[in-house]
């Protein structure tokens, strides 16, 4: 019988772990604004603040602007305020119509429109107590796991990543899948040194070759910038705690994926299919870009392991930390959901496996992760910068 989980039903029939008002800013100048009007309604607000200027290239903007529609259409958001200084590229009433497209209250607020910051906070106020009121009455109803979409992440990895953390979360994605449901794992720089048994994986020759030229392309634009990037990783903290080469971290890091075959590989933040197995996504490899990338995509949860310790979360969707190293655990347990170091003690990979998978049940069904306790809800988008690459040869 396919595990259950109680969710808030979306208009569009997809279901949602969360039930928050997003208050999304377009630009780096309406950022603070949106952040303090969530932050000033509520814990039912979360702002999504990010450092993209008023003016992208056309390349970027439309990065950008896929993210920001994604985030707002993510099921675990149930309604969203759009907020623009006024002056950008990206226009807030073409990310809001997108964004309402999947049948949720939408509402854009212009902060030169309202007069400036002080109106603007006093209008953003009202409107997101409006869109509150048009969602707060949802109730949970059941749903089953294969309607989950759960994005893996790995950050601060050492050496007990690649044999507790990571592969006890594959061992749960494998769990997920067998279920009907999609796991995601993506930071491509990361695949390379183990793309080849990547490709091994892949469920056909296009999906294969897509893979092999994405991994090429993330190192080809490397060297653009003067970067071996089989040189320059594992990175220092990587070293420190253990690892030693570009292959050992990737083997690794590609475990958190599981063993189940790989049916596709989107864009950064482009839409995951519900029910798709296992599917990659091409993201950089700075973890919170990475993480809002598959937010965007439409995960509902994320587990994110790390054996040096990490802090990060994200605003829309619960990251369940999992470490695989005993004195991180001891050390940062306010900030780590499952205990994985357990492993090298005895415990069995599919015991892990089975906890970490009743964890992502359980968080669905609405249990609080440490990251959301204490609301850390970091926020950074992918910045392409398809002039400077095109004028070195790699295109984007």
């Amino acid at each position: 019988m396919v595990p259950t989980f109680t969710g808030y039903r979306r208009e569009n029939g997809r279901i949602g772990v969360r039930n928050h008002v997003a208050v999304i800013p377009t630009s780096v100048a309406a950022a603070s604004v949106a952040s303090r009007v969530a932050g000033d309604a509520g814990a039912w607000a979360r702002a999504t603040p990010h450092q993209m200027g008023t003016s992208q290239p056309e390349a970027a903007r439309k990065q950008t602007e896929r993210v920001l529609v994604g985030v707002g259409q993510n099921p675990n958001v149930g309604s969203a305020l759009v907020v623009e200084l006024g002056t950008e590229d990206i226009d807030a009433e073409v990310v809001a119509d997108r964004i309402a497209s999947v049948g949720k209250p939408v509402e854009t607020l212009s902060i030169r429109d309202a007069g400036g910051t002080r109106t603007a906070l006093d209008a953003g106020a009202d409107v997101c107590e409006d869109l509150n009121h048009a969602i707060k009455d949802a109730r949970r109803e059941e749903a089953d796991a294969s309607e989950l979409v759960f994005g893996v992440e790995c950050g601060g990895s050492d050496a007990t990543s690649g044999i507790a953390a990571n592969p006890s979360v594959g061992n749960a994605c494998d769990r997920l899948i067998a279920d009907g449901g999609t796991a995601s794992f993506s930071e491509t720089p990361e695949f390379i040194g183990a793309e080849h048994l990547l490709a091994d994986r892949c469920v056909d020759e296009t999906v294969r070759e897509r893979l092999l030229a994405r991994v090429e392309r993330r190192e080809n634009m490397a060297k653009m910038m003067g970067v071996d990037i089989r040189e320059a990783q594992p990175s220092p903290g990587n070293k420190e705690g253990g690892l030693t080469t570009i292959e050992e971290k990737s083997l690794g890091a590609i475990s958190k994926g599981g063993t189940s075959p790989i049916r596709g590989i989107v864009d950064y933040g482009e839409q995951l299919p519900v029910g798709g197995g296992l599917v990659l996504m091409d993201t950089p490899g700075y973890d919170v870009e990475s993480v809002v990338g598959k937010v965007a995509g439409g995960a509902q949860v994320v587990a994110f392991t790390t054996g040096r310790g990490s802090t990060t979360g994200n605003p829309i969707a619960p990251v369940i930390k999992v470490t695989g190293n005993p004195k991180c655990w001891e050390r940062m347990s306010n900030n780590m959901d499952v205990n994985a170091s357990t492993i090298i003690d005895g415990e069995s990979l599919d015991t892990v496996g089975t906890r970490i998978y009743d964890k992502l049940l359980a968080v669905a069904d609405g249990e609080r992760t440490e990251a959301e306790k204490r609301r850390l809800e970091e926020f950074a988008i992918n910045e392409l910068q398809p002039n400077e690459l095109a004028r070195l040869g790699a295109g984007v």
